[in-house]
Protein backbone atom coordinates (compact mmCIF):
# COMPACT_ATOMS: atom_id res chain seq x y z
CA UNK A 1 0.00 0.00 0.00
CA UNK A 2 1.46 3.92 -0.95
CA UNK A 3 1.63 7.00 1.58
CA UNK A 4 0.27 9.78 1.73
CA UNK A 5 3.23 12.48 1.41
CA UNK A 6 4.95 14.05 4.43
CA UNK A 7 4.91 17.88 3.93
CA UNK A 8 8.81 19.51 4.57
CA UNK A 9 9.61 22.23 7.02
CA UNK A 10 8.94 25.08 4.02
CA UNK A 11 5.36 23.96 3.29
CA UNK A 12 4.99 23.57 7.07
CA UNK A 13 6.15 26.95 7.68
CA UNK A 14 4.01 28.03 4.85
CA UNK A 15 0.79 26.38 6.25
CA UNK A 16 1.39 28.01 9.61
CA UNK A 17 1.51 31.67 8.43
CA UNK A 18 -1.12 30.99 6.11
CA UNK A 19 -3.23 29.86 9.42
CA UNK A 20 -1.89 32.76 11.64
CA UNK A 21 -2.73 35.49 8.70
CA UNK A 22 -6.70 34.38 9.13
CA UNK A 23 -6.72 35.62 12.90
CA UNK A 24 -3.92 38.58 12.63
CA UNK A 25 -6.72 40.57 14.57
CA UNK A 26 -6.63 37.70 17.50
CA UNK A 27 -3.19 37.08 17.25
CA UNK A 28 -2.80 41.00 18.49
CA UNK A 29 -5.23 40.76 20.92
CA UNK A 30 -3.23 37.82 22.52
CA UNK A 31 0.22 39.47 22.15
CA UNK A 32 -1.02 42.76 23.94
CA UNK A 33 -2.41 40.88 26.42
CA UNK A 34 0.61 38.38 27.13
CA UNK A 35 2.58 41.37 27.25
CA UNK A 36 0.73 43.05 29.58
CA UNK A 37 0.12 39.94 31.87
CA UNK A 38 4.15 39.97 31.85
CA UNK A 39 4.49 43.38 33.11
CA UNK A 40 1.70 42.76 35.72
CA UNK A 41 3.83 40.12 37.13
CA UNK A 42 6.99 42.27 37.71
CA UNK A 43 5.56 45.24 39.95
CA UNK A 44 5.13 42.59 42.82
CA UNK A 45 8.62 41.88 43.11
CA UNK A 46 9.50 45.53 42.32
CA UNK A 47 7.78 46.61 45.26
CA UNK A 48 8.93 43.81 47.68
CA UNK A 49 12.66 45.20 46.76
CA UNK A 50 11.49 48.53 47.92
CA UNK A 51 10.25 47.20 51.13
CA UNK A 52 13.20 45.62 51.79
CA UNK A 53 15.55 48.25 50.77
CA UNK A 54 14.08 50.60 52.89
CA UNK A 55 13.31 48.29 56.12
CA UNK A 56 17.30 48.26 55.61
CA UNK A 57 18.15 51.42 55.50
CA UNK A 58 15.71 52.39 58.22
CA UNK A 59 14.09 55.12 55.73
CA UNK A 60 9.77 53.38 55.40
CA UNK A 61 7.26 54.45 58.12
CA UNK A 62 4.55 51.72 58.63
CA UNK A 63 2.00 52.97 57.18
CA UNK A 64 4.17 53.58 53.64
CA UNK A 65 4.74 49.59 54.02
CA UNK A 66 1.18 49.22 54.44
CA UNK A 67 1.14 50.87 50.93
CA UNK A 68 3.40 49.15 49.26
CA UNK A 69 2.40 45.61 50.48
CA UNK A 70 -1.15 46.98 49.30
CA UNK A 71 0.11 47.94 46.02
CA UNK A 72 1.83 44.10 45.69
CA UNK A 73 -1.92 42.61 46.62
CA UNK A 74 -3.18 44.75 43.66
CA UNK A 75 -0.57 43.73 41.15
CA UNK A 76 -0.92 40.07 42.33
CA UNK A 77 -5.06 40.67 41.53
CA UNK A 78 -4.39 42.65 38.51
CA UNK A 79 -1.96 39.69 37.38
CA UNK A 80 -4.25 37.03 37.77
CA UNK A 81 -7.03 38.81 35.74
CA UNK A 82 -4.83 39.06 33.11
CA UNK A 83 -3.60 35.79 33.48
CA UNK A 84 -7.38 34.15 32.99
CA UNK A 85 -8.62 36.17 30.61
CA UNK A 86 -5.39 36.24 27.98
CA UNK A 87 -5.78 32.00 28.60
CA UNK A 88 -9.41 32.16 27.94
CA UNK A 89 -8.10 34.14 24.30
CA UNK A 90 -5.52 32.17 23.47
CA UNK A 91 -7.65 28.92 23.58
CA UNK A 92 -9.96 30.64 21.88
CA UNK A 93 -7.55 31.73 19.27
CA UNK A 94 -6.33 27.52 19.55
CA UNK A 95 -9.68 26.41 19.05
CA UNK A 96 -10.70 28.78 15.87
CA UNK A 97 -7.22 27.26 14.34
CA UNK A 98 -8.12 24.02 14.36
CA UNK A 99 -10.94 24.17 13.15
CA UNK A 100 -9.42 25.49 10.32
CA UNK A 101 -7.06 22.92 9.83
CA UNK A 102 -9.94 19.74 10.47
CA UNK A 103 -11.39 21.98 7.82
CA UNK A 104 -8.65 21.77 5.50
CA UNK A 105 -7.94 17.77 6.33
CA UNK A 106 -11.38 17.02 5.42
CA UNK A 107 -11.67 19.39 1.87
CA UNK A 108 -8.34 17.83 1.09
CA UNK A 109 -9.41 14.04 1.65
CA UNK A 110 -12.28 14.11 0.12
CA UNK A 111 -10.35 16.02 -2.85
CA UNK A 112 -7.84 13.49 -3.51
CA UNK A 113 -8.67 11.06 -6.68
CA UNK A 114 -10.43 7.72 -6.38
CA UNK A 115 -7.28 5.96 -7.58
CA UNK A 116 -4.66 8.15 -5.12
CA UNK A 117 -7.63 6.91 -2.64
CA UNK A 118 -8.02 3.23 -3.70
CA UNK A 119 -3.97 2.36 -3.25
CA UNK A 120 -3.58 4.48 -0.36
CA UNK A 121 -3.00 2.46 3.31
CA UNK A 122 -6.01 2.78 4.81
CA UNK A 123 -4.62 3.10 8.45
CA UNK A 124 -2.21 6.08 7.03
CA UNK A 125 -5.01 8.27 6.45
CA UNK A 126 -7.31 7.07 8.61
CA UNK A 127 -4.26 7.67 11.35
CA UNK A 128 -3.74 11.75 9.91
CA UNK A 129 -7.25 12.59 10.43
CA UNK A 130 -7.68 11.28 13.57
CA UNK A 131 -4.93 10.52 15.66
CA UNK A 132 -2.45 13.56 14.26
CA UNK A 133 -5.43 15.98 14.05
CA UNK A 134 -5.77 15.21 17.94
CA UNK A 135 -2.66 15.73 18.71
CA UNK A 136 -2.23 19.17 16.36
CA UNK A 137 -5.18 19.68 18.28
CA UNK A 138 -3.87 19.50 21.84
CA UNK A 139 -0.78 21.25 20.81
CA UNK A 140 -2.95 24.35 19.20
CA UNK A 141 -4.65 24.65 22.74
CA UNK A 142 -1.99 24.04 25.26
CA UNK A 143 1.51 23.94 23.80
CA UNK A 144 1.12 26.54 21.43
CA UNK A 145 -0.22 29.40 23.75
CA UNK A 146 1.78 28.14 27.17
CA UNK A 147 4.91 28.34 24.97
CA UNK A 148 4.16 31.62 23.53
CA UNK A 149 3.34 33.36 26.79
CA UNK A 150 6.18 31.24 27.97
CA UNK A 151 8.47 33.02 25.16
CA UNK A 152 6.60 36.12 25.99
CA UNK A 153 7.67 35.94 29.66
CA UNK A 154 10.80 35.20 29.21
CA UNK A 155 11.68 38.32 26.82
CA UNK A 156 10.14 40.85 29.22
CA UNK A 157 11.82 39.42 32.75
CA UNK A 158 14.98 39.81 31.45
CA UNK A 159 14.88 42.97 29.50
CA UNK A 160 13.35 44.09 33.06
CA UNK A 161 16.71 42.48 34.54
CA UNK A 162 19.05 44.50 32.31
CA UNK A 163 17.06 47.65 33.38
CA UNK A 164 17.68 47.18 37.03
CA UNK A 165 21.12 46.00 36.62
CA UNK A 166 23.04 45.12 33.57
CA UNK A 167 25.71 42.71 35.31
CA UNK A 168 22.65 40.42 36.83
CA UNK A 169 21.21 40.64 33.59
CA UNK A 170 24.41 38.85 31.88
CA UNK A 171 24.40 36.55 34.84
CA UNK A 172 21.09 35.69 34.51
CA UNK A 173 21.83 34.63 30.86
CA UNK A 174 24.61 31.93 31.98
CA UNK A 175 22.32 28.88 31.60
CA UNK A 176 21.25 30.20 27.82
CA UNK A 177 24.66 28.43 26.64
CA UNK A 178 23.17 24.79 27.93
CA UNK A 179 20.11 25.21 27.00
CA UNK A 180 20.80 26.24 23.39
CA UNK A 181 22.65 23.14 23.21
CA UNK A 182 20.11 21.18 24.53
CA UNK A 183 17.30 22.54 22.21
CA UNK A 184 19.49 22.02 18.94
CA UNK A 185 20.46 18.73 19.86
CA UNK A 186 17.09 17.62 20.60
CA UNK A 187 15.23 19.53 17.94
CA UNK A 188 17.47 17.76 15.28
CA UNK A 189 16.71 14.43 16.37
CA UNK A 190 12.78 15.08 17.19
CA UNK A 191 11.42 15.86 13.74
CA UNK A 192 12.51 12.34 12.13
CA UNK A 193 12.08 10.55 15.46
CA UNK A 194 8.10 11.93 15.65
CA UNK A 195 7.47 11.31 12.26
CA UNK A 196 8.49 7.75 12.52
CA UNK A 197 6.51 7.49 15.72
CA UNK A 198 3.42 9.10 13.69
CA UNK A 199 4.19 6.31 10.81
CA UNK A 200 4.11 3.27 13.01
CA UNK A 201 0.96 4.19 14.86
CA UNK A 202 -0.86 4.25 11.06
CA UNK A 203 0.67 0.76 10.46
CA UNK A 204 -0.80 -0.63 13.99
CA UNK A 205 -4.16 1.17 12.77
CA UNK A 206 -3.71 -0.48 9.61
CA UNK A 207 -3.11 -3.59 10.83
CA UNK A 208 -6.08 -3.42 13.63
CA UNK A 209 -8.47 -2.48 10.62
CA UNK A 210 -7.23 -5.31 8.98
CA UNK A 211 -6.99 -8.07 11.42
CA UNK A 212 -11.17 -6.95 12.66
CA UNK A 213 -12.45 -6.54 9.19
CA UNK A 214 -11.33 -9.96 7.75
CA UNK A 215 -10.84 -11.87 10.54
CA UNK A 216 -13.20 -14.57 9.49
CA UNK A 217 -11.19 -15.13 5.82
CA UNK A 218 -8.21 -15.56 8.20
CA UNK A 219 -9.86 -18.34 9.91
CA UNK A 220 -10.97 -19.55 7.13
CA UNK A 221 -7.45 -19.46 5.37
CA UNK A 222 -5.43 -20.60 8.12
CA UNK A 223 -3.75 -17.20 8.24
CA UNK A 224 -4.11 -16.71 11.74
CA UNK A 225 -0.02 -17.36 12.60
CA UNK A 226 0.85 -15.24 9.64
CA UNK A 227 -1.49 -12.29 11.03
CA UNK A 228 -0.43 -12.64 14.40
CA UNK A 229 3.39 -12.47 13.68
CA UNK A 230 2.84 -9.54 11.10
CA UNK A 231 0.92 -7.59 14.21
CA UNK A 232 3.65 -8.50 16.33
CA UNK A 233 6.02 -6.58 13.82
CA UNK A 234 4.29 -3.51 13.84
CA UNK A 235 3.57 -3.32 17.23
CA UNK A 236 7.09 -4.28 18.12
CA UNK A 237 8.39 -1.32 15.38
CA UNK A 238 5.33 0.85 17.22
CA UNK A 239 7.73 0.30 20.62
CA UNK A 240 10.91 0.71 19.46
CA UNK A 241 9.93 4.44 17.69
CA UNK A 242 8.49 4.98 21.22
CA UNK A 243 11.73 3.90 22.79
CA UNK A 244 13.66 6.53 21.04
CA UNK A 245 11.13 9.45 21.64
CA UNK A 246 11.32 8.68 25.42
CA UNK A 247 15.21 9.05 24.92
CA UNK A 248 15.18 12.46 23.52
CA UNK A 249 13.28 13.09 26.55
CA UNK A 250 15.48 11.43 28.67
CA UNK A 251 18.65 13.73 27.58
CA UNK A 252 15.68 17.26 27.25
CA UNK A 253 14.44 17.10 30.85
CA UNK A 254 17.39 16.82 33.05
CA UNK A 255 19.51 19.69 31.56
CA UNK A 256 16.50 21.98 31.95
CA UNK A 257 16.08 21.07 35.03
CA UNK A 258 20.06 22.52 35.58
CA UNK A 259 19.27 25.31 33.38
CA UNK A 260 16.65 26.25 36.08
CA UNK A 261 18.71 26.35 39.30
CA UNK A 262 21.00 27.70 37.85
CA UNK A 263 20.47 31.59 36.88
CA UNK A 264 18.84 31.78 40.28
CA UNK A 265 21.49 30.27 42.26
CA UNK A 266 24.30 32.74 40.19
CA UNK A 267 22.65 36.05 40.65
CA UNK A 268 22.35 35.37 44.63
CA UNK A 269 26.03 34.81 44.87
CA UNK A 270 27.12 37.87 42.53
CA UNK A 271 24.60 40.10 43.99
CA UNK A 272 25.83 39.10 47.75
CA UNK A 273 29.24 40.07 46.91
CA UNK A 274 28.36 43.15 44.98
CA UNK A 275 25.84 43.67 48.17
CA UNK A 276 29.20 43.50 50.38
CA UNK A 277 31.19 45.77 48.24
CA UNK A 278 28.55 47.99 48.77
CA UNK A 279 28.41 47.65 44.45
CA UNK A 280 25.02 47.32 44.81
CA UNK A 281 21.67 47.98 46.91
CA UNK A 282 19.77 45.45 48.53
CA UNK A 283 16.51 46.09 46.88
CA UNK A 284 18.34 45.80 43.74
CA UNK A 285 19.68 42.23 44.75
CA UNK A 286 16.17 41.36 46.15
CA UNK A 287 13.94 42.25 43.34
CA UNK A 288 16.60 40.86 40.57
CA UNK A 289 16.50 37.37 42.62
CA UNK A 290 12.61 37.60 42.34
CA UNK A 291 12.57 38.33 38.72
CA UNK A 292 14.93 35.03 38.52
CA UNK A 293 12.68 32.73 39.79
CA UNK A 294 10.18 34.40 37.59
CA UNK A 295 12.07 32.59 35.09
CA UNK A 296 11.72 29.61 36.55
CA UNK A 297 7.71 29.12 35.63
CA UNK A 298 7.95 30.46 32.16
CA UNK A 299 11.39 28.06 31.29
CA UNK A 300 9.69 25.13 32.84
CA UNK A 301 6.46 25.67 30.78
CA UNK A 302 8.40 25.98 27.50
CA UNK A 303 10.60 22.72 27.54
CA UNK A 304 7.38 20.69 29.16
CA UNK A 305 5.39 21.59 26.28
CA UNK A 306 7.97 21.75 23.31
CA UNK A 307 8.34 18.08 23.47
CA UNK A 308 4.76 18.10 22.80
CA UNK A 309 5.30 20.98 20.31
CA UNK A 310 7.60 18.45 18.52
CA UNK A 311 5.04 16.22 18.61
CA UNK A 312 2.34 18.15 17.18
CA UNK A 313 4.82 19.79 14.61
CA UNK A 314 5.16 15.91 13.21
CA UNK A 315 1.56 15.41 13.27
CA UNK A 316 1.03 18.84 11.02
CA UNK A 317 3.52 17.84 8.84
CA UNK A 318 1.20 14.50 8.03
CA UNK A 319 -2.11 16.20 8.36
CA UNK A 320 -0.49 19.26 5.72
CA UNK A 321 0.93 16.13 3.48
CA UNK A 322 -2.68 15.13 2.71
CA UNK A 323 -3.81 16.64 -1.04
CA UNK A 324 0.55 17.11 -1.54
CA UNK A 325 2.05 16.48 -5.19
CA UNK A 326 -2.00 15.45 -6.47
CA UNK A 327 -1.82 17.33 -9.70
CA UNK A 328 -4.19 20.20 -9.74
CA UNK A 329 -7.50 19.82 -11.70
CA UNK A 330 -6.93 20.29 -15.18
CA UNK A 331 -8.79 23.03 -17.63
CA UNK A 332 -10.95 20.75 -20.09
CA UNK A 333 -13.55 21.61 -23.01
CA UNK A 334 -16.77 20.60 -23.06
CA UNK A 335 -17.23 17.39 -24.71
CA UNK A 336 -18.53 17.56 -28.30
CA UNK A 337 -21.56 14.44 -27.77
CA UNK A 338 -21.42 11.47 -25.37
CA UNK A 339 -19.83 8.75 -27.60
CA UNK A 340 -17.43 6.70 -25.59
CA UNK A 341 -14.08 5.49 -27.40
CA UNK A 342 -11.72 3.31 -25.91
CA UNK A 343 -8.46 2.61 -27.99
CA UNK A 344 -5.54 0.91 -27.46
CA UNK A 345 -6.19 0.57 -23.79
CA UNK A 346 -3.81 -1.49 -22.09
CA UNK A 347 -3.23 -1.19 -18.02
CA UNK A 348 -1.47 -2.88 -15.43
CA UNK A 349 -1.72 -2.06 -11.13
CA UNK A 350 1.60 -3.68 -10.99
CA UNK A 351 4.37 -3.05 -13.83
CA UNK A 352 5.06 -5.35 -15.41
CA UNK A 353 1.64 -7.56 -15.39
CA UNK A 354 -0.94 -6.28 -17.76
CA UNK A 355 -4.42 -6.29 -16.73
CA UNK A 356 -5.69 -5.13 -20.14
CA UNK A 357 -4.08 -5.97 -23.35
CA UNK A 358 -5.04 -3.68 -25.83
CA UNK A 359 -8.84 -3.07 -25.40
CA UNK A 360 -10.65 -1.09 -28.15
CA UNK A 361 -14.64 0.11 -26.99
CA UNK A 362 -16.90 1.97 -28.95
CA UNK A 363 -20.51 2.97 -26.77
CA UNK A 364 -22.64 5.28 -28.61
CA UNK A 365 -25.45 7.76 -27.16
CA UNK A 366 -28.64 5.39 -25.98
CA UNK A 367 -26.61 2.38 -26.04
CA UNK A 368 -26.63 -0.29 -22.73
CA UNK A 369 -23.46 -2.61 -22.76
CA UNK A 370 -22.92 -5.49 -20.85
CA UNK A 371 -19.22 -7.23 -20.05
CA UNK A 372 -18.68 -10.68 -18.84
CA UNK A 373 -16.18 -12.98 -17.98
CA UNK A 374 -14.49 -14.81 -15.50
CA UNK A 375 -13.07 -13.42 -12.08
CA UNK A 376 -9.65 -11.34 -12.80
CA UNK A 377 -10.67 -10.91 -16.64
CA UNK A 378 -10.43 -7.20 -16.09
CA UNK A 379 -13.98 -6.34 -15.72
CA UNK A 380 -13.75 -3.74 -12.97
CA UNK A 381 -10.61 -2.30 -14.00
CA UNK A 382 -12.22 -1.59 -17.52
CA UNK A 383 -15.21 0.12 -15.88
CA UNK A 384 -12.99 1.99 -13.85
CA UNK A 385 -11.21 3.38 -16.66
CA UNK A 386 -14.22 4.29 -18.62
CA UNK A 387 -15.56 5.91 -15.39
CA UNK A 388 -11.72 7.95 -15.21
CA UNK A 389 -10.89 6.56 -11.68
CA UNK A 390 -7.71 5.31 -13.34
CA UNK A 391 -5.91 6.43 -16.36
CA UNK A 392 -4.58 3.84 -19.01
CA UNK A 393 -0.98 2.60 -19.19
CA UNK A 394 -1.23 2.45 -22.93
CA UNK A 395 -4.27 4.32 -25.41
CA UNK A 396 -6.93 6.69 -24.62
CA UNK A 397 -10.55 6.74 -23.06
CA UNK A 398 -12.50 9.59 -24.49
CA UNK A 399 -16.34 11.05 -23.78
CA UNK A 400 -17.05 13.61 -26.81
CA UNK A 401 -13.30 13.56 -27.67
CA UNK A 402 -12.46 14.22 -24.66
CA UNK A 403 -10.42 12.13 -21.90
CA UNK A 404 -12.60 10.79 -19.16
CA UNK A 405 -9.85 10.89 -16.60
CA UNK A 406 -9.31 14.83 -17.17
CA UNK A 407 -12.95 15.46 -16.39
CA UNK A 408 -13.08 12.77 -13.32
CA UNK A 409 -10.33 15.00 -11.89
CA UNK A 410 -11.85 18.54 -12.98
CA UNK A 411 -14.73 17.51 -10.87
CA UNK A 412 -17.47 17.11 -14.08
CA UNK A 413 -18.50 13.57 -13.27
CA UNK A 414 -20.28 12.88 -16.53
CA UNK A 415 -19.73 8.90 -15.61
CA UNK A 416 -20.41 7.60 -12.64
CA UNK A 417 -19.41 4.00 -11.13
CA UNK A 418 -21.28 2.07 -9.36
CA UNK A 419 -19.74 -0.62 -7.62
CA UNK A 420 -21.15 -3.48 -4.97
CA UNK A 421 -19.32 -1.77 -2.16
CA UNK A 422 -21.58 1.23 -0.56
CA UNK A 423 -21.50 3.41 2.12
CA UNK A 424 -24.31 5.14 4.51
CA UNK A 425 -23.25 8.25 5.89
CA UNK A 426 -24.51 9.58 9.05
CA UNK A 427 -27.02 11.65 8.63
CA UNK A 428 -30.85 11.98 7.21
CA UNK A 429 -31.95 9.96 4.65
CA UNK A 430 -32.56 13.44 2.85
CA UNK A 431 -28.72 14.04 3.52
CA UNK A 432 -27.56 10.71 1.98
CA UNK A 433 -29.82 11.25 -0.89
CA UNK A 434 -29.28 14.91 -1.65
CA UNK A 435 -25.33 15.07 -2.01
CA UNK A 436 -25.69 14.13 -5.36
CA UNK A 437 -28.12 16.96 -5.90
CA UNK A 438 -27.62 19.31 -3.33
CA UNK A 439 -30.71 21.78 -4.62
CA UNK A 440 -32.75 18.49 -5.37
CA UNK A 441 -36.24 18.78 -4.11
CA UNK A 442 -37.77 16.18 -1.69
CA UNK A 443 -39.83 15.19 -4.51
CA UNK A 444 -37.16 13.98 -6.75
CA UNK A 445 -35.52 11.98 -3.81
CA UNK A 446 -39.15 10.29 -2.78
CA UNK A 447 -39.15 9.70 -6.91
CA UNK A 448 -35.34 8.11 -6.92
CA UNK A 449 -36.35 5.92 -4.16
CA UNK A 450 -39.37 4.61 -5.59
CA UNK A 451 -37.42 3.85 -9.01
CA UNK A 452 -34.75 1.51 -7.50
CA UNK A 453 -38.36 -0.63 -5.58
CA UNK A 454 -37.22 0.90 -1.65
CA UNK A 455 -40.56 0.00 -0.58
CA UNK A 456 -38.69 0.02 2.98
CA UNK A 457 -39.02 4.09 2.74
CA UNK A 458 -43.06 3.54 3.46
CA UNK A 459 -41.76 1.97 6.81
CA UNK A 460 -39.91 5.18 7.91
CA UNK A 461 -42.03 7.14 10.64
CA UNK A 462 -39.76 10.13 9.55
CA UNK A 463 -39.58 9.91 5.97
CA UNK A 464 -36.73 11.57 4.71
CA UNK A 465 -35.68 13.05 8.04
CA UNK A 466 -35.27 9.35 9.35
CA UNK A 467 -31.59 9.06 10.38
CA UNK A 468 -29.62 6.54 9.46
CA UNK A 469 -26.21 4.80 10.98
CA UNK A 470 -25.07 4.97 13.98
CA UNK A 471 -27.41 5.81 16.52
CA UNK A 472 -30.08 5.63 14.06
CA UNK A 473 -31.91 3.08 11.58
CA UNK A 474 -29.26 0.91 10.50
CA UNK A 475 -29.96 -0.22 6.95
CA UNK A 476 -29.06 -4.13 5.87
CA UNK A 477 -26.95 -4.62 3.13
CA UNK A 478 -29.69 -5.30 0.56
CA UNK A 479 -31.26 -1.48 1.45
CA UNK A 480 -27.84 0.48 1.32
CA UNK A 481 -27.20 -0.71 -2.10
CA UNK A 482 -31.11 0.83 -2.92
CA UNK A 483 -29.79 3.53 -1.34
CA UNK A 484 -26.56 3.68 -3.14
CA UNK A 485 -28.86 3.42 -6.50
CA UNK A 486 -31.17 6.11 -5.58
CA UNK A 487 -28.56 8.42 -4.93
CA UNK A 488 -27.32 7.61 -8.57
CA UNK A 489 -31.13 8.37 -10.21
CA UNK A 490 -30.84 11.75 -7.97
CA UNK A 491 -27.48 12.27 -9.83
CA UNK A 492 -28.70 11.77 -13.43
CA UNK A 493 -25.56 10.99 -15.04
CA UNK A 494 -25.21 10.36 -18.70
CA UNK A 495 -23.42 7.46 -18.51
CA UNK A 496 -23.87 5.08 -15.41
CA UNK A 497 -21.44 1.57 -15.15
CA UNK A 498 -22.56 -0.61 -12.94
CA UNK A 499 -19.77 -3.22 -11.31
CA UNK A 500 -21.65 -5.84 -9.47
CA UNK A 501 -23.64 -2.93 -8.30
CA UNK A 502 -26.76 -5.31 -7.42
CA UNK A 503 -25.49 -7.92 -6.05
CA UNK A 504 -27.64 -7.60 -2.58
CA UNK A 505 -30.94 -7.33 -4.39
CA UNK A 506 -33.22 -10.14 -4.70
CA UNK A 507 -34.72 -8.63 -7.54
CA UNK A 508 -31.87 -6.68 -9.28
CA UNK A 509 -33.39 -7.77 -12.99
CA UNK A 510 -36.25 -5.30 -12.63
CA UNK A 511 -34.28 -2.45 -9.99
CA UNK A 512 -31.70 -2.80 -13.22
CA UNK A 513 -34.44 -1.98 -15.58
CA UNK A 514 -35.89 0.26 -13.59
CA UNK A 515 -32.64 2.81 -12.90
CA UNK A 516 -31.38 2.40 -16.29
CA UNK A 517 -34.90 3.28 -17.73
Amino acid sequence: MNRLPIADRRQVRQAAVRLMRRERGALTVVLSLTVLTALSGLVGPYLLGKIVGGAERGELTLSTVDWLALGVLLAAVVHLLLVRYSALQTTRLGERLLASLREEAVTRSMALPARVVDRLSTGDLLARVTSDVGTIGQALRDSVPEVFTGVVHLVVVFVALFVLDPVLGLVALAGVPFLAWVLRWYLVRARAAYLAESEANGDVAEISAAVGEGSRTIETYGLRDRMVAAADDTIARSYRTRLRTLRLRNVLFPVAGFVNTLPTALVLLVGGLFYATDSVRIEVVVTGSLYVWRLIEPLDRILFWVEFLQRGGASFARVEGIGANVEPAPEVAEPDDDRIEVRGVRFSYVDGHEVLHGVDLVVQPGERLAIVGVSGAGKSTLGRLIAGVDRPSEGSVHVGGVPVADLAAAGEQRIVLVTQEHHVFIGTLRENLAMAAPDAPDERLVEALRTVDAHWFDELEDGLDTVLGAGGVELDPAQAQQLALARVEVADPHTLVLDEATSSLSTWPEVLSETLG
